[in-house]
């Protein structure tokens, strides 16, 4: 049982067991005793003992008892509707939502056998009369008692004997409970779980976009449509459409549970903070835009993102914790609550009430990218289509093309002899293992000579080119940095993983539709059996990305990584310039064992500056890790600042 709004009469929520049995705990009897209020006594007590029954009673046609041996506390019903309870109260002893069992049989027993001593019969208790007349002041607020004496009891309930309110007959510590959980400040954030879902609602899911099938096997999908899941496993889930009733595989990215925040085109489930200001700041988003993530600090919170503009920053995005209410409720501002999130988002898209605007359009949300079909690993050549070459590097040259006539992929399109075909699917095999936002998909391989490697596309292509783009130029300083912070965030993930990359610089970066930036090729370089590409006089050897000791004595590890990092960024605070102009490659390395670094670049912070010397520290145990430059880079000018809007 449980209060569901403010006034409302509460309805009994506990599961049922098998007939006649039902599951009631201390909090709905306080909560009944509570609303009884002057109703008079609902249960049968015994007096002199610590004992008492109560007989159940129907509320909204709902079974539960009504418990309250001597007038309880007095809470205002809004105030419990909105999950408040009163201040601390010494009377407000141990409890504990115990089980209670409920059997009707025992009532017919009870009330056959005669009274023991101590022990009233119904109506016996001075003041009862009968049901209808204890709550018969009640009657108009929706009360439905019944005559039938075939009701269920309560029984052997231990009661505080300073409050009356019922306890567990255990002796170890209890806590405070209300309303099935624990007593709590109502303004302070709780994980609040999740409501449970019954096995049939669980297995439905519901189309966030429309999907035509290019695979034997797969199901079609229409936006909306309502699917049954079969089987949940990988990325491609075997699914029943409602509408239809075929049967067949779908994109697991392409739909959403049922009953979830999911569908929302305002809710972003697995968004940092970071992410959403990325997205929000991206074109198509205007001024109030807004979008509900799950909080990265608090689980089971949220989070609201919204698009503003300032005069000194210009665009910039702000946030607000979403905290949570011990009935399930929200608010932002402790002084406007509300039942669910899509109250809270209808209330602030008509009034500012302490936001910085007022909510407008949801964040634009790109449709996802489809993952690779299944089992499709070493794939026939014959199954690619070259359609336009995109450029050539060190390893050969890059195209972008189709897989089945239908994927578009990008194909890097390996010179005969550079590596060993084995040794390149063993690698080939860790890398698909890799699998973060912020690299490069790697689909699948064709191992026979020329190999070829599909990857995912990126329309942008290199960052070495793109920063040399109209569009490219005109990047401010922030997203430049905001790239430099998604080039460590993946670094990150491979420092993590215990990988390296070996050739870290902005040609092997690769920018999407979105300005989202990817690494690619992390860990080829250990491959190629080119003597121009591995001996550090070839022409071929990135002398100027390359760390001393990876250079001198051919060790690399994470760190040669950090050195590579920091000349990356030179690159991208210049928009694309050559490391070390006017330098060869034997003059950088003998520059180098001098103890010369580049000289700070032009409009480049010294913040910045300062962590590209760290980068180049001649002992590679001093240089930072990438997750220390992912934290620095993401919130590099507002590092002083709070990452959350307080509200009053």
């Amino acid at each position: 049982m449980g209060f569901s709004s403010p006034g409302v009469f509460p309805r009994a929520t506990g599961p049922s067991l098998s007939p006649g049995l039902r599951i009631v705990t201390c909090s709905d009897m306080m909560g009944m005793g509570t609303m009884a209020g002057a109703a008079s006594c609902m249960g049968l007590w015994c007096p002199g003992s610590s004992k008492f029954r109560a007989q159940g009673v129907q509320l909204n046609g709902c079974s539960g008892p009504g418990l309250s041996p001597r007038p309880l506390p007095r809470v205002s019903l809004p105030a419990l509707g909105h999950g408040r309870l009163p201040p601390a109260d010494p009377r407000l002893c141990q409890l504990q939502g115990s089980v209670l069992r409920l059997r009707r049989e025992e009532g017919r027993r009870r009330m056959a056998a005669p009274p023991r001593q101590g022990t009233p019969r119904r109506g016996s208790y001075p003041g009862w009369t009968s049901r209808a007349a204890a709550w018969g002041g009640l009657g108009t607020m929706g009360c439905c008692c019944s005559s039938d004496y075939d009701e269920d009891w309560i029984e052997n309930i231990d009661i505080c004997e300073r409050c009356n309110y019922p306890i567990d007959p255990a002796s170890k510590p209890q806590r405070l409970i209300h309303n099935g959980s624990e007593v709590r400040d109502p303004l302070v954030s709780y994980e609040i779980p999740s409501p449970p879902c019954s096995p049939m609602q669980d297995k439905l899911v519901v189309a966030l976009y429309d999907y035509e099938p290019t695979h034997d096997g797969d199901l079609g999908l229409q936006k909306g449509e309502t699917l049954r899941l079969l089987e949940e496993s990988g990325e491609w889930w075997k699914a029943q459409s409602l509408t239809t009733g075929q049967e067949g595989y779908i994109p697991y990215n392409f739909v959403a549970r049922v009953n979830s925040l999911e569908p929302e085109p305002w809710f972003f489930k697995n968004l940092s903070r970071k992410d959403a200001e990325r997205q929000l700041l991206a074109s198509g988003n205007t001024h109030g835009s807004f979008l509900i993530r799950e909080s990265e600090s608090t689980k089971g919170s949220f989070s609201l993102s919204v698009r503003d503009f300032d005069q000194n920053q210009g665009e910039m995005v702000k946030h607000y914790k979403i905290r949570n209410m011990d009935n399930g409720g929200y608010y932002i501002s402790p002084r406007i609550t509300f039942s669910s999130l899509h109250d809270l988002v209808e209330h602030y898209t008509r009034n500012i009430d302490g936001l910085c605007t007022r909510l407008g359009k949801p964040c634009q949300n790109q449709k996802p990218q489809k993952p690779w079909w299944q089992d499709e690993w070493e794939v026939p050549r014959e199954t690619l289509k070259l359609v336009e070459k995109l450029g050539a590097g060190q390893f050969g040259e890059v195209w972008m093309g189709y897989y089945n006539g239908h994927t578009k992929v990008a194909i890097k399109n390996l010179k005969q002899g550079s590596m060993s075909p084995s040794a390149f699917l063993a690698e080939a095999n860790l890398m698909k293992s890799l699998q973060h936002p912020k690299l490069v998909r790697l689909y699948a391989v064709v191992t026979q000579e020329p190999i070829y490697i599909i990857t995912e596309y990126m329309e942008k292509g290199s960052l070495v080119d793109f920063l040399k783009t109209p569009e490219g130029i005109g990047l401010t300083i922030n997203k430049l940095l905001d790239m430099a912070a998604q080039i460590a965030e993946g670094m990150a993930f491979i420092e993590e993983k215990n990988y390296i990359h070996r050739d870290l610089r902005a040609a092997n970066i690769l920018v999407s539709e979105t300005l989202c930036c990817k690494i690619a090729d992390f860990g080829l370089a250990r491959l190629i059996e080119d003597n121009e590409y591995t001996a550090r006089e070839g022409a071929k050897f990135p002398i100027k990305w390359t760390a001393p000791e990876a250079i001198n004595y051919g060790t690399f590890t994470i760190k040669s990584d950090v050195w590579s990092f920091g000349i990356l960024l030179t690159e991208i605070v210049t928009y694309g310039r050559i490391p070390y102009p006017g330098m060869t490659n034997p003059e950088v390395i003998q520059n180098l064992e001098r103890g010369y670094r580049m000289p700070q670049p032009d409009n480049c912070p010294e913040e910045l500056y300062a962590l590209m010397m760290h980068c180049w520290k001649e002992s590679p145990e001093e240089r930072p890790t990438f997750e220390y430059m992912k934290s620095v880079l993401e919130d590099f000018f507002t590092a002083t600042e709070g990452q959350y809007q307080q509200q009053p």
